[in-house]
């Protein structure tokens, strides 16, 4: 224990802290902190990092009132089914331009976004989206139809169903 001369040291105050001992605690705090860090980190792990998504082939009942050339776009999906006298397609209602859902509507598609507009077929009548939207492939199979949303086919392609 020092006392500088002149100032006699107190009994209230604090006893210095030897170089070895505060080393020795700044050592053990960083490892707890790491420690509870990697604890936290490790808690985190068996959750998934992404989100489930449905599948993108569904089976899907086409209502038997639907009129003919009248789209259908099944809950939760991005796919207009159309069914007429010569069978039975889906074409993808995600716009080419910016990525939009496109509405239906009595001509064909209109983008909300950005105002392109589609016919029934998918072709591109009103920019700015610089492609039609996609064809979706379609299986039949037995009162109803099985769409693969991540395959695409030449347009004007229809099954009979």
């Amino acid at each position: 224990m020092t006392v500088t001369p002149g100032h006699p040291r107190s009994r209230l105050d604090p006893e210095p802290v030897p170089r070895r001992d505060f080393l020795g605690l700044l050592s053990f705090w960083t490892m707890a902190t790491t420690l509870l860090f990697a604890t936290l980190g490790m808690l985190r792990m068996p959750r998934a990092a992404v989100l489930p998504s449905p599948s993108k082939k569904f089976r899907v009942a086409i209502p038997e009132a639907l009129p003919p050339g009248e789209a259908y776009v099944p809950p939760g999906r991005t796919t207009a089914i159309f069914r007429d006298a010569q069978g039975t397609y889906a074409i993808s209602i995600v716009c080419t331009h910016l990525g939009c859902i496109v509405k239906p509507t009595p001509d064909g598609f209109e983008c909300p976004c950005h105002g392109s507009v589609f016919a029934r077929d998918g072709a591109v009548v009103r920019g700015p989206a610089p492609q039609p939207l996609s064809w979706i492939k379609v299986e039949a199979g037995g009162g109803t139809v099985v769409v693969d949303e991540a395959a695409t086919v030449a347009a004007g392609t229809k099954v009979t169903a």
